[in-house]
């Protein structure tokens, strides 16, 4: 924490004092940081508008594209998996069979 007593800057931690210089510095630093206040949420509102027209929209038609495209995709590798796990479990149950046959 800076404390300013007497044109001069007081660090309470490290107990270190600085000169005059300094010292302006700080002050017209903290006064920049008073001076700074919050945007009213009117100027928030209007400044997400502002930016939301400078957006790249899809259109229509490349929106319908695409969701054809991940929907067929997404029936696709759900189809493949299907039958990989169809694959895999006739051959985890003819080993089964061939076992139970040996006698082990």
């Amino acid at each position: 924490m800076l404390l300013v007593f007497n044109d001069q800057a007081h660090y309470s931690k490290s107990g270190i004092t600085e000169g005059p210089g300094v010292t302006q510095k700080v002050v017209s630093l903290v006064q920049d940081n008073t001076t700074m206040k919050a945007a009213p949420k009117e100027g928030f509102v209007k400044g997400l508008k502002e930016e939301l027209k400078k957006v790249s929209w899809t259109s229509r038609e490349e929106l319908i594209l695409c969701t054809k495209i991940v929907v067929g995709a997404t029936f696709s590798f759900s189809l493949a998996i299907y039958v990989v796990d169809l694959f895999v479990r006739g051959v985890v149950n003819g080993f089964h069979q061939i076992i139970r046959l040996i006698g082990f």
